[in-house]
């Protein structure tokens, strides 16, 4: 299964990004429910591998952190990809992140070493942007460039298994594991 370890959006949060989503006309806006922070994408992973992790995360003391939106960030170069509300990378954060990774090892998943850019991903822009929608998108975003937002506490995390659709992807949460404060 298509799977990935993320943090849900606090409730304090999402009419923000909402409302950004919406100053923002072109694209496939994420819906509402999708709205996640990853910390691993974990890819195709068998039954027996996530039952694996399961029992690794389940056997952690996984330690709470604070999100805060910090402005916008494009990915994809020229051809841009999609838009995303940047993260804090604030060190609870981190350390949170690198526990789960801890985790993620201990059963068995190898997973490329990349640089953490915590966000969350607002709109989708298929093959990229395309050039006709070009002025719409970055007068949308100066509108909302300045995106941030205080500190609000996360109270789980999720192994969340994804199915491509033609419509974008489909979510189910398959676990999910409380953080302490």
């Amino acid at each position: 299964m298509r799977c990935f370890l993320a943090l849900p959006i606090p409730e304090p949060l999402v009419p923000p990004l909402l409302d950004a989503q919406e100053t923002v006309p072109v694209g496939r806006p994420v819906p509402e429910e999708n709205l996640h922070v990853t910390l691993a994408f974990l890819d195709e992973q068998p039954d027996f591998v996530l039952a694996e992790l399961d029992a690794a995360l389940s056997a952690r003391r996984l330690r709470s952190c604070a999100l805060a939106l910090d402005g916008l960030s494009s990915f994809g170069g020229r051809r841009v990809k999609l838009l995303a509300a940047q993260v804090v990378p604030e060190p609870a954060l981190v350390a949170l992140r690198d526990e789960v990774l801890r985790a993620v090892r201990a059963a068995g998943i190898d997973l490329p070493r990349e640089r953490f850019r915590p966000h969350v991903t607002l709109i989708r822009f298929g093959k990229g942007l395309r050039p006709e929608d070009r002025s719409r998108f970055e007068a949308g975003v100066a509108r909302v460039v300045s995106l941030t937002s205080r500190p609000e506490p996360v109270t789980s995390l999720r192994l969340v298994g994804s199915t491509l659709t033609a419509e974008g992807p489909l979510y189910e949460t398959l676990a999910d594991y409380p953080l302490e404060a």
